[in-house]
């Protein structure tokens, strides 16, 4: 042993007699020591965050579910703020904040929230939280495609400061959540549950933010880059997030020979062709058939993708959010073997008769033994998941055939009865109505909730028929005088507190008095 301990001491002592000579002769020349260049600790700015959430019931909208716990990641920005992904504080009713190796827990609220594109600044209710924990610098540029990269924050499994490696392996635009596109790098980094809002730093910067992974696979992980996390951080400095301009047409590539033949192109001419236009009124700038062959000055090629740099091609709508100004987007068309320059309307919403709530609580009416309420994706989603997206496709529910159509004249949104009969001898006859599209009261067209309550309200027939839009639906007759003298009886059966959301009762409550 002693043999062996001393042929250790042996170079180690020649190693530090070596650091004593060299050292000062490489301050003096000016050269730092190689642990000078380290970068700086990120481990003290990056936060675990707790949440404790109650989602929307959309089957019981006049409650929520229970609430659940959870954590995720979050990191310090400027301006004393924490960034931090939408789905770890959405619908929370509580967060804090704990910083790595400390024992307490700060209060903290969401003052900024893009469910879209993922993100959310947190405000802290104590600012000596950050004293002594420094926003971390955020990159400038797109990292390349094999850059290192470490991804920091709190899986699940521990409670201490995680930290994995990889590399940048993708760098692509692509679809979030409906309608919201976005620039998105894949690493192959671990990325597990709790990692959400954690950073992603190669170098000693952050180059964006971690927010999920390849489900089934623990290697391929996703961060949301810097640049959409600059667009947001821009988009809600004045206290509101107004997302992210789009165009919505219906395109598709030139790739296909007899395509360009068929349009008569020159060899030369690529881009993407208008299949359907966003809208068919005359005013508006596209047409069928029109080839889409520059965005601002960038042509496009004939896969819809464009060069942003040496070795990085995507899709054509990366541009867009930077090409756009006060809602309208610069293209460059063929038309009938002629080019044109269009100027296009574009904006960060695309209506549909089924919505995503987006933070928000489901409004609802209860009518007797009937509870209506607004289709939503949510909605939709549930009964898919329970094996029912056979069912709605059999019975060509609206749900299914006119989901993503946009609203019109006759209909604004699509209503449903969300839940089953609350027990009541008024129901007795009738089969479970839940999930069914209303169609009309009385022979009235239902274009919205708030239509379907002036309806009721309005009402003086001896009778209330409720119709549904969908195949073998059966049609409902009830008294009216008896729906309105059951539905506070049904109330206090039920426990429930209200017979609607706000929104509803104020439209009810609005009835003229005689």
């Amino acid at each position: 042993m002693a043999a062996s301990l001393s042929s250790i001491r042996g170079p180690l002592r020649r190693r530090s007699v070596l650091a004593i000579l060299v050292l000062p002769v490489l301050a003096a020349l000016g050269a730092a020591p190689a642990c000078a260049a380290s970068p700086p600790d990120v481990s003290n700015s990056v936060v675990k965050v707790f949440s404790t959430i109650r989602y929307p019931d959309p089957y019981k909208p006049w409650t929520k579910q229970a609430p659940t716990e959870a954590s995720g990641s979050g990191v310090i920005i400027e301006g004393r703020r924490i960034l931090t992904n939408a789905h770890v504080v959405l619908y929370a009713s509580q967060v804090q904040v704990q910083a790595n190796e400390a024992g307490d827990k700060v209060s903290a609220t969401v003052v900024a929230i893009a469910p879209g594109i993922d993100l959310a600044v947190l405000k802290l209710d104590d600012d000596s939280f950050f004293t002594g924990r420094p926003p971390v610098p955020r990159a400038s540029k797109l990292p390349d495609i094999k850059d290192a990269v470490l991804a920091y924050g709190y899986p699940t499994g521990g409670a201490s400061l995680s930290i994995t490696k990889g590399i940048v392996s993708r760098i692509e635009f692509v679809p979030y959540k409906f309608p919201v596109s976005g620039l998105m790098i894949q690493i192959d980094a671990a990325i597990n549950p709790g990692n959400s809002g954690g950073p992603a730093i190669a170098g000693d910067k952050m180059i964006g933010l971690a927010f999920r992974k390849l489900s089934g696979d623990d290697n391929i992980g996703f961060i949301i880059p810097n640049e959409e996390v600059e667009l947001f951080l821009k988009d809600v400095a004045d206290g509101h997030y107004d997302g992210k301009p789009a165009l919505y047409d219906d395109l598709q590539t030139l790739e296909n020979p007899a395509l360009r033949d068929f349009l008569k192109l020159g060899k030369t001419v690529e881009g993407m062709i208008v299949h359907k236009p966003f809208r068919a009124d005359a005013d508006y700038p596209l047409k069928q058939w029109d080839v889409i062959t520059h965005i601002g000055e960038a042509p496009i090629d004939n896969q819809g993708m464009v060069k942003i740099g040496p070795d990085l091609r995507v899709a054509f709508g990366y541009l867009i959010q930077k090409t756009a100004v006060d809602g309208r987007l610069p293209l460059s068309i063929v038309r009938a073997g002629k080019a044109l320059r269009v100027s296009v309307p574009v904006s960060a919403d695309r209506p549909t008769l089924v919505e995503d709530l987006d933070g928000e609580y489901p409004p609802y009416f209860v009518y007797g033994p009937l509870v209506f309420s607004r289709a939503t994706w949510q909605f939709v989603g549930g009964i898919e998941k329970a094996g029912g997206a056979r069912a709605l496709g059999f019975g060509k529910s609206p749900l299914v055939t006119r989901a993503f159509d946009p609203p019109d004249a006759e209909t604004a949104e699509l209503v449903v009865v969300s839940s089953p009969f609350f027990p009541h001898k008024l129901a007795n006859g009738y089969g479970n109505p839940a999930g069914s599209v209303v169609s009309s009261i009385n022979g009235t067209r239902v274009s919205s909730l708030h239509q379907l309550v002036a309806l009721l309200r309005d009402l003086e027939d001896e009778f209330v028929t409720v119709e549904f839009d969908q195949r073998s639906a059966e049609s409902m007759v009830f008294p009216r005088l008896a729906m309105v003298a059951a539905t506070e009886e049904i109330l206090t059966d039920n426990g429930v507190r209200a017979q609607g959301s706000p929104d509803t009762l104020a439209v009810w409550d609005a009835k003229a008095k005689p």
